[in-house]
């Protein structure tokens, strides 16, 4: 594992902070990354806590088990969140977890390393998989997908409004040739985007949608949240920190849902019998001006929280 790249925790305190620790708790940390807020909830656990760490990418586990393999209050697994129903089962833990944090989408150590796929700054190979042990590559998948379908995936996952365009521009491209590198597919989106927005590049809203479906971000979202609902104990908390649009929308209505239920048409006569599952706990919280100077990464950053009612 390269220990070169290192990732600071967006909003760590605030996290900590609104997953409320009990000393003999148990939490879930369901995206590991590089343990920050992992090791943050383990300061405050007793020999009785307990916490589970999960997270999709070899390197993540690795480091996790270097730090924590030997710590009977922890638990590693590899894997996805949307599994977390599972492993709760498995443990014995249904009902009784009092806390679930998600630090949603990519990882610095994943964005830093170019051998990793992820960046448009810095030549790769076409990989993108949180997994590098299963899946496939973004390079398989350039080499088989149709214009139209590269487009709606733009658009859906990246909400790019030049889409069609640069969806033809890749898929002429790879035609002629294989692309080689994050590099050279950077360019051929900078030069197929007709208007760059100011301080972004051009192949931001690329990349971020192609990683995303490659990785089945946010299909594990909404799985992963329907099973935390499941297992949170009665006023366990759910912790959800997101960084585009896409994922703080469905965690947004996420906890509306839990709370509301479905939405009821207008005109239609009203029998409210829904019970609130959830309760929303303050507002949703942004990084300070203080830590986005520190780490730029946290600028986009907004974390929800939510409490369960269901005993």
């Amino acid at each position: 594992m390269n220990t070169l790249f290192q990732h600071t925790s967006v909003l760590l305190n605030e996290a900590v902070s609104a997953l409320n620790v009990r000393p003999n708790g148990i939490y879930v940390d369901g995206t590991f990354g590089r343990g920050g807020h992992s090791r943050a909830i383990l300061e405050s656990l007793s020999d009785e806590g307990r916490l589970l760490v999960v997270d999709k990418d070899e390197a993540a586990i690795e480091f996790a088990n270097q730090q924590y393999g030997q710590d009977p209050r922890v638990v590693i697994r590899h894997g996805s969140f949307q599994e977390i129903g599972g492993y709760a089962d498995e443990l014995g833990w249904n009902r009784k977890v009092d806390g679930v944090l998600l630090d949603l989408g990519v990882s610095s150590p994943q964005l830093d390393d170019p051998e990793r796929g992820f960046s448009f700054s810095q030549n790769g190979p076409l990989d993108m998989r949180m997994d590098n042990a299963s899946g496939i590559t973004l390079q398989e998948w350039l080499g088989r997908v149709s214009a139209d379908d590269l487009a709606l995936v733009l658009r859906n996952y990246g909400e790019e409004r030049y889409s069609k365009r640069i969806a033809r521009a890749i898929v002429e491209k790879s035609k002629e040739k294989p692309i080689e590198g994050t590099l050279q597919l950077a360019k051929i989106i900078s030069e197929a985007h007709p208007r760059w927005e100011k301080h972004k590049h051009p192949a931001t809203r690329s990349f971020q949608a192609m990683r995303i479906y490659l990785n089945r971000e946010l299909d594990d979202l909404k799985e992963g949240l329907e099973h935390i609902a499941e297992i949170l104990t009665q006023n366990g908390r759910l912790v959800a920190i997101s960084f585009h649009s896409l994922e703080d929308r469905i965690v947004k209505r996420f906890i509306q849902y839990q709370i509301k239920g479905d939405e009821i048409p207008r005109g239609l006569p009203i029998i409210d019998t829904w019970e609130p599952k959830f309760k929303k706990i303050g507002k949703p919280i942004k990084a300070s001006k203080e830590e986005v100077d520190s780490n730029p990464r946290a600028r986009s950053a907004i974390m929800r929280v939510a409490e369960n009612l269901v005993v």
